[in-house]
């Protein structure tokens, strides 16, 4: 039995790429992930200027925080994806970098237009909640 469990409705409209909620097993760990940043190990933000390159190193970052706790992409129960522009088109890049990395784990997930991010340069953050087994 998975941790996650996708819950979709047939009621609301239908929406490709996620789904409108999730539940967690009985027993699991809840795992709450710092915003996963497109860090390199010396601190630097990378690509600078790359949206789906941003993504994707949030992407790694956030798997590698999530082995450490003992789980994977398919135990993430909610994603919220912050994108720093005001352009429609950018937050539909880093989309589909985040859907293609979850694959058919269609996570619930908020995707943001934001302002500004905390580092210079920075473009994209994702934050997760994950359910690990105990």
């Amino acid at each position: 039995m998975p941790n996650v469990s996708l819950i979709r409705s047939d009621s609301l409209a239908a929406t490709p790429g996620y789904a409108y909620a999730s539940a967690v097993a009985p027993g699991t760990r809840l795992i709450h992930l710092a915003g996963a940043c497109p860090l390199e190990a010396d601190g630097s933000v990378a690509p600078v200027g790359d949206y789906a390159g941003q993504a994707e190193k949030c992407i790694e970052n956030m798997i590698a925080a999530l082995s450490e706790a003992g789980g994977a992409l398919s135990d993430i129960a909610y994603t919220r994806v912050l994108v720093a522009s005001s352009r429609n088109e950018d937050l539909g890049t880093v989309w589909s970098v985040v859907r293609a990395a979850f694959a058919d784990h269609e996570v619930p997930s908020t995707l943001f237009g934001v302002t500004v991010l905390g580092y210079q340069n920075q473009l994209v953050e994702i934050e997760a909640v994950a359910a690990v087994a105990a």
